[in-house]
């Protein structure tokens, strides 16, 4: 559970940022939701790793954000 706990961390700085567009805070705090349902942790990555590919495709986004979101997914696609 180390790496969701980074995960978790990490999510939770994106969401922090002033910088990040409303509309995408407000997709990660939905993120966030689904990494604490009580759902298996396959099928919480699987909806979660798709969530957080279409906000990496917001046109909004600065690119460094979208390479910490490219990085939360490369951690998720390990576990």
């Amino acid at each position: 559970m180390g790496e969701v706990s980074n995960v978790i961390s990490s999510l939770s700085e994106i969401h922090a940022d002033a910088s990040v567009p409303r509309n995408v805070r407000i997709r990660i705090e939905s993120v966030m939701n689904t990494l604490n349902e009580n759902a298996e942790l396959p099928i919480k990555v699987n909806k979660i790793l798709n969530e957080l590919d279409e906000i990496a495709g917001d046109v909004n986004l600065e690119s460094y954000t979208r390479t910490q979101i490219w990085n939360l997914m490369s951690l998720l696609e390990k576990l």
